[in-house]
């Protein structure tokens, strides 16, 4: 499986992105203080930055990502939208998302690792898209791990949760309430200009 192993931090202030919306509280970097300064960026530039940004932060490879974009082309309602919620809609998000992990790419490895069920069928699959009503839980095999004891009781860490999911804080399940919205994506991207990139 391919995996983008580029350094977060230094990803990050290429795409002009806050580290915080990888899950990454303190990441920074002080190489090339002065690398921001270059010239006006061209048409194709922006447009490319925003399509890298949200395949850096979601974790997909060039190939899934326009398998995304052909999906979100096809329904109803506005393409970049569409696509943004698509992806937001992915397992592994939805475990990270939910609390269950503190970075999408740690979501990711537990997923790939068979931690989670969804509707009580182990699921496997970072890139299985949830539905309303799904029901995301944590194996009952690997609720004896540190990993995910760390997340119940006094000293759970504190979790914002999308108003498209809930979860009982005192248990590991969460439930796919909605659909999310546009305003429901947790970092700034302008993905009219996604669109505009494909539609050339």
């Amino acid at each position: 499986m391919a995996r983008n192993m580029q350094p977060i931090a230094k990803r990050c202030k290429a795409l002009n992105l806050s580290p915080a919306a990888m899950g990454y509280a303190k990441k920074t970097t002080n190489r090339n203080p002065g690398g921001n300064m270059r010239k006006k960026k061209s048409e194709y530039a922006l447009q490319l930055t925003e399509k890298q940004k949200v395949k850096f932060v979601y974790g997909i490879m060039e190939k899934q990502f326009h398998m995304y974009y052909e999906k979100a082309s096809r329904m109803q309602g506005k393409t970049g939208e569409n696509l943004l919620t698509l992806i937001e809609r992915r397992l592994d998000n939805v475990v990270y998302r939910l609390g269950f992990a503190k970075t999408r790419r740690e979501a990711r490895q537990l997923t790939t690792h068979g931690h989670f069920t969804v509707n009580g069928q182990r699921v496997d699959i970072p890139s299985y898209l949830v539905k309303v009503g799904d029901v995301i839980e944590v194996r009952e095999k690997s609720r004896s791990s540190v990993k995910f004891k760390g997340l119940l009781g006094e000293d759970a860490p504190m979790v914002t949760l999308p108003k498209w999911l809930t979860r009982d804080k005192n248990t590991l399940q969460g439930t796919v309430a909605a659909m999310p919205a546009r305003d429901d994506i947790d970092f700034p991207v302008e993905e009219h200009l996604i669109v505009e990139l494909y539609s050339k």
